[in-house]
Protein backbone atom coordinates (compact mmCIF):
# COMPACT_ATOMS: atom_id res chain seq x y z
CA UNK A 1 0.00 0.00 0.00
CA UNK A 2 1.39 3.40 -0.95
CA UNK A 3 1.17 6.54 1.13
CA UNK A 4 0.44 9.69 -0.84
CA UNK A 5 1.60 12.99 0.53
CA UNK A 6 -0.24 16.03 -0.81
CA UNK A 7 2.88 18.08 -0.19
CA UNK A 8 4.55 16.61 -3.28
CA UNK A 9 2.00 17.78 -5.86
CA UNK A 10 2.23 20.56 -8.40
CA UNK A 11 5.04 22.52 -9.98
CA UNK A 12 6.45 25.70 -8.58
CA UNK A 13 8.26 28.70 -9.94
CA UNK A 14 11.95 28.25 -9.21
CA UNK A 15 12.58 31.96 -8.88
CA UNK A 16 11.20 34.08 -6.09
CA UNK A 17 10.48 37.79 -5.85
CA UNK A 18 11.12 37.65 -2.08
CA UNK A 19 14.56 38.70 -0.90
CA UNK A 20 14.05 36.80 2.38
CA UNK A 21 13.76 33.43 0.65
CA UNK A 22 16.87 31.29 0.38
CA UNK A 23 17.99 30.53 -3.19
CA UNK A 24 15.83 27.86 -4.84
CA UNK A 25 12.95 28.20 -2.36
CA UNK A 26 9.40 29.24 -3.27
CA UNK A 27 6.85 30.78 -0.93
CA UNK A 28 3.66 28.92 -0.13
CA UNK A 29 0.57 30.08 1.71
CA UNK A 30 -0.29 26.43 2.44
CA UNK A 31 1.46 24.32 5.03
CA UNK A 32 2.43 21.22 3.03
CA UNK A 33 2.46 17.85 4.75
CA UNK A 34 5.33 15.63 3.71
CA UNK A 35 5.41 12.18 5.19
CA UNK A 36 7.04 8.89 4.33
CA UNK A 37 4.43 6.90 6.22
CA UNK A 38 1.33 6.99 8.34
CA UNK A 39 0.96 9.99 10.63
CA UNK A 40 1.12 9.02 14.31
CA UNK A 41 -1.76 10.35 16.42
CA UNK A 42 -0.40 10.53 19.96
CA UNK A 43 -2.98 11.30 22.67
CA UNK A 44 -1.71 13.88 25.14
CA UNK A 45 -2.30 11.49 28.05
CA UNK A 46 0.24 9.10 26.45
CA UNK A 47 2.70 11.78 25.26
CA UNK A 48 6.06 12.20 27.02
CA UNK A 49 9.08 14.34 26.34
CA UNK A 50 12.29 12.65 27.42
CA UNK A 51 15.87 13.84 27.49
CA UNK A 52 18.53 11.20 27.84
CA UNK A 53 21.94 10.01 26.88
CA UNK A 54 24.30 7.13 27.48
CA UNK A 55 23.09 7.03 31.10
CA UNK A 56 19.42 6.65 30.08
CA UNK A 57 16.57 9.11 30.58
CA UNK A 58 17.70 12.00 32.77
CA UNK A 59 14.64 14.25 32.51
CA UNK A 60 11.06 13.50 31.53
CA UNK A 61 7.79 15.45 31.32
CA UNK A 62 4.19 14.34 30.91
CA UNK A 63 1.95 16.56 28.77
CA UNK A 64 0.58 18.29 31.88
CA UNK A 65 4.08 18.90 33.27
CA UNK A 66 5.33 20.15 29.91
CA UNK A 67 2.36 22.53 29.47
CA UNK A 68 2.98 23.97 32.96
CA UNK A 69 6.43 25.23 31.86
CA UNK A 70 7.01 28.83 30.80
CA UNK A 71 6.36 29.35 27.10
CA UNK A 72 7.32 31.79 24.40
CA UNK A 73 5.58 32.90 21.23
CA UNK A 74 7.92 33.21 18.25
CA UNK A 75 7.35 34.60 14.77
CA UNK A 76 9.66 32.90 12.27
CA UNK A 77 10.02 31.92 8.64
CA UNK A 78 10.25 28.19 8.00
CA UNK A 79 12.02 26.60 5.06
CA UNK A 80 11.64 22.97 4.00
CA UNK A 81 14.37 20.91 2.37
CA UNK A 82 11.85 20.16 -0.40
CA UNK A 83 12.10 23.87 -1.39
CA UNK A 84 8.94 25.44 0.02
CA UNK A 85 9.05 28.31 2.49
CA UNK A 86 6.32 29.75 4.70
CA UNK A 87 7.00 33.28 5.87
CA UNK A 88 5.88 34.93 9.10
CA UNK A 89 4.63 31.85 10.96
CA UNK A 90 3.69 32.13 14.64
CA UNK A 91 4.44 29.30 17.07
CA UNK A 92 4.10 28.85 20.82
CA UNK A 93 6.39 26.50 22.68
CA UNK A 94 8.81 25.83 25.48
CA UNK A 95 12.37 27.05 24.83
CA UNK A 96 14.82 24.17 24.56
CA UNK A 97 17.12 26.22 26.82
CA UNK A 98 14.56 25.80 29.64
CA UNK A 99 14.26 22.05 29.02
CA UNK A 100 18.03 21.61 29.18
CA UNK A 101 18.70 24.04 32.03
CA UNK A 102 19.18 21.35 34.69
CA UNK A 103 20.63 18.66 32.42
CA UNK A 104 24.35 17.89 32.41
CA UNK A 105 25.38 18.38 28.78
CA UNK A 106 28.50 16.47 27.83
CA UNK A 107 28.37 16.23 24.04
CA UNK A 108 28.42 18.50 21.03
CA UNK A 109 25.57 16.81 19.14
CA UNK A 110 22.07 15.54 19.91
CA UNK A 111 19.68 13.16 18.21
CA UNK A 112 16.00 14.06 18.27
CA UNK A 113 13.52 11.17 18.05
CA UNK A 114 9.86 11.43 17.07
CA UNK A 115 6.90 9.18 17.77
CA UNK A 116 6.74 8.35 14.06
CA UNK A 117 10.29 7.02 14.03
CA UNK A 118 11.89 10.03 12.33
CA UNK A 119 15.24 11.04 13.82
CA UNK A 120 17.58 13.90 13.12
CA UNK A 121 21.04 14.80 14.37
CA UNK A 122 21.81 18.40 15.31
CA UNK A 123 24.73 20.26 16.78
CA UNK A 124 23.82 21.11 20.38
CA UNK A 125 24.68 24.75 19.67
CA UNK A 126 21.75 24.84 17.17
CA UNK A 127 19.33 24.24 20.05
CA UNK A 128 20.71 26.70 22.61
CA UNK A 129 20.65 30.47 23.12
CA UNK A 130 17.04 31.00 22.03
CA UNK A 131 17.34 29.13 18.73
CA UNK A 132 14.90 26.24 19.33
CA UNK A 133 11.58 25.36 20.97
CA UNK A 134 9.35 22.37 21.52
CA UNK A 135 6.27 23.90 19.93
CA UNK A 136 2.68 22.89 20.68
CA UNK A 137 0.73 25.67 18.90
CA UNK A 138 0.85 26.96 15.35
CA UNK A 139 -1.00 30.21 14.57
CA UNK A 140 -2.64 30.12 18.05
CA UNK A 141 -4.16 26.67 17.45
CA UNK A 142 -3.07 23.31 18.88
CA UNK A 143 -0.50 21.70 16.60
CA UNK A 144 -2.22 18.97 14.61
CA UNK A 145 -0.68 15.51 14.16
CA UNK A 146 -0.04 16.14 10.45
CA UNK A 147 2.44 18.85 11.45
CA UNK A 148 4.04 16.95 14.33
CA UNK A 149 1.46 17.55 17.07
CA UNK A 150 0.81 17.48 19.83
CA UNK A 151 4.35 18.93 20.01
CA UNK A 152 7.37 19.11 17.75
CA UNK A 153 10.90 20.39 17.77
CA UNK A 154 11.10 23.79 16.07
CA UNK A 155 14.55 24.91 14.94
CA UNK A 156 13.70 27.71 12.50
CA UNK A 157 17.24 28.45 11.33
CA UNK A 158 17.52 24.85 10.09
CA UNK A 159 15.57 23.58 7.07
CA UNK A 160 12.81 21.16 8.05
CA UNK A 161 11.34 18.10 6.41
CA UNK A 162 7.79 19.44 6.58
CA UNK A 163 6.70 17.70 9.76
Amino acid sequence: MATFSAGFTGRHNRSSPHAELPPGQYETQDFPVLSAGATPHVPVDAWRLEIGGDQGVVRSWSWEEFRALDTEQVNVDIHCVTRWSKLGTTWTGVPVDALLSDVDLDGDFVTAFSYGGYTTNLPLEDLLDGKAWVAFEYEAEPLDPEHGGPARLLVPHQATLGR
